[in-house]
């Protein structure tokens, strides 16, 4: 569980278990995260009775307890029946009526940020295939929740050198920081975390120029604004286009529509326009 000033991670979990269970087809898929070294079943993917729903287990206990001890995964053909394993949450999987499952470990910069699950209600074993998915959904969600880190410390780095303007001497690290900002936020799955990157990036913006606090003028479209973001730092097309995961061809079609808007001929034009403009730092 994240501490105060940190993103929810719960989003960016229910994502990753409704994308594992609708690739496998399992009837429950659900985890939660770690807090006080207890892991705290919170959200869930299929149909469940609510037997799981906001238990917590004690490190080292059950199969969430051992992943999060082990820092790797264990499956279980029969969970009641298993060895290796302590049974102090029995009665909550008879209530849910699972037999087969995996638990996997989601570790961000070395610290166990969460554990996924995988289950089957019946007695068969769970097949290769299931627990390989179940491993790359964390692997994913690993990925996912270190990209939302990088964002929160990109913030509070923006926010703090933001609030010189271009008297810092810093600035072009900060225009740096800011088009890399908009390409990190696009994998963020807090609501209030993208509300507060769209804020710091519209408040950086404002800082290009005499003419930033300017009511009129053209309007750029988000994407249009990433494309210009990556430009504006000498990147070529086919960079832009990797970062953003998007085509070249679409990435020149963005920058065609920002130069027509902006009336500019060329690139950089576009990009000096639009700091004037306020739409870029």
């Amino acid at each position: 569980m994240r501490t105060h000033g940190q993103p929810d991670d719960r989003p960016q979990i229910q994502r990753t278990l409704a994308g594992l269970r609708e690739a496998t087809g399992l009837p429950l898929a659900f985890g939660g995260e770690i807090g006080a070294g207890q892991v705290r079943l919170t959200q869930f993917a299929g149909i469940t009775t609510g037997a799981l729903k906001g238990v917590t287990l004690d490190r080292g206990r059950g199969l969430g307890g051992k992943v999060l001890v082990l820092r790797r995964p264990v499956v279980v053909n029969d969970y009641v029946r298993a060895n290796g394993i302590s049974h102090h949450y029995d009665h909550v999987i008879t209530a849910e009526g699972l037999r087969a499952m995996i638990a996997a470990p989601v570790v961000v910069s070395r610290e166990v940020r969460a554990v996924l699950y995988g289950a089957l209600r019946s007695d068969e074993a769970l097949g290769d295939r299931v627990v390989q998915s179940v491993l790359e959904a964390a692997r994913e969600l690993e990925q996912r929740l270190a990209v939302q880190d990088e964002v929160v410390h990109r913030l509070a780095w923006l926010d703090r050198c933001g609030s010189a303007g271009q008297a810092n001497p810093r600035w072009e690290l900060v225009r740096q920081a800011y088009a890399e900002l908009r390409i990190l936020a696009q994998d963020v799955g807090d609501a209030a975390l993208r509300r507060r990157v769209a804020a710091i990036c519209a408040k950086l913006s404002t800082m290009g120029g005499p003419a930033a606090t300017r009511p009129s003028g053209p309007r750029l479209s988000a994407r249009e604004l990433d494309v210009l973001a990556c430009v504006s730092l000498g990147w070529t097309n086919a960079q832009a286009a990797a970062d953003l995961g998007i085509t070249v061809e679409t990435v020149k079609s963005y920058l065609r529509s920002a130069m027509r808007k902006l009336l500019a001929h060329s690139r950089m034009e576009a990009v000096v326009t639009a700091r004037r403009l306020g739409l870029l730092p």
